[in-house]
């Protein structure tokens, strides 16, 4: 019996590097243990019939607890607040805060993680708008949600909040151009991919003035620049400095949260991803059916 090599992918776009660069004619399955697979090269996988599976619903409810997480700190200007602790000042100067009751939030992509954040916010007693190429039924019934044009949600929520995934048709879907519709006292939310928002348009916009509200991004486009021991690198393109650049301007805003790419990271969420990843490769190697494809067979024979 020919047994299948099972790889684990964790960043990078690395479909035609792991077949060429490490020589494995063999090769029959690719296993990430993310939900997103867009560091995967799927249709190159395909064409040399690999089967491709991920780790989806490890942690929709993970992830829109930290949207909330980041919401609140925004909302209750912790940042600043802990800053100032730090320091050994307790004036409430500058830290008042916002209620969460009454206020709409824009939910852009009403998939897993999306829904859970309506089960959420619909808790806290807001007004839910929501924007997807789907509508949810369920999501409309039990929580209120009105869907809209995403035109019409930047311009009518206190706070956007994004959970889509990465794919040609979402890079930059918040621009510099759309992002002028928002709120100037809005709050914008990013813990999806970072190339859904695009981090020029929010620090043109932190410049001007706007979203005062706040912004929370747990993941940057690039992201990997940020680090120290990179950045020293001479070989370091232009346009990833640009983009570092920007990114420190942000980072050191009052109102700006930067967190390390942890939204999923809990043992909770953690201990899914392990039982899902070894579920996943098991079926595929004793059982000859894969679960949770991506893309290619189904069944190895």
């Amino acid at each position: 019996m020919q047994i299948p090599i099972p790889i684990n992918i964790s960043n990078g776009r690395r479909g035609r590097n792991i077949i060429f660069g490490f020589k494995l004619p063999n090769l029959k399955l690719i296993v990430t243990r993310s939900a997103g697979y867009d560091h995967i090269d799927i249709d190159y996988a395909v064409s040399k019939g690999i089967t491709v599976v991920n780790v989806p619903g490890y942690g929709n409810n993970t992830v829109a607890e930290y949207t909330f997480t980041l919401i609140l700190a925004l909302a209750r200007r912790l940042k600043p607040m802990i800053k100032n602790v730090d320091k050994g000042i307790f004036s409430r100067e500058g830290l008042m805060g916002i209620d969460l009751m009454g206020k709409t939030i824009g939910i852009i992509g009403t998939g897993r993680i999306g829904s859970h954040v309506a089960r959420i916010a619909h808790g806290f007693g807001m007004k839910i708008l929501a924007y997807d190429r789907s509508k949810k039924p369920h999501l409309v019934e039990k929580y209120g949600v009105e869907y809209v044009g995403l035109e019409d949600l930047l311009r009518n929520s206190d706070i956007v909040t994004v959970h889509l995934p990465y794919t040609k048709s979402t890079k930059y879907l918040i621009n510099r151009f759309n992002i002028k519709l928002m709120k100037l006292d809005s709050m914008l939310i990013n813990t999806s991919r970072g190339a859904v928002v695009e981090l020029e348009a929010i620090v043109e916009s932190l410049r001007e003035g706007r979203l005062t509200g706040g912004v929370a991004i747990d993941t940057v486009e690039a992201e990997e620049v940020l680090e120290e021991e990179i950045l020293k690198k001479e070989n370091l393109s232009v346009a990833k400095l640009e983009k570092a650049m920007n990114a420190f301007y942000v980072l050191h805003e009052d109102n700006v949260i930067i967190s390390p790419h942890c939204a999923y990271y809990t043992k909770d969420a953690l201990r899914r991803i392990l039982d899902i990843t070894i579920d996943n490769i098991y079926s595929f190697v004793m059982e000859k059916e894969a679960k949770n494809v991506v893309s290619g067979k189904r069944v190895n024979s």
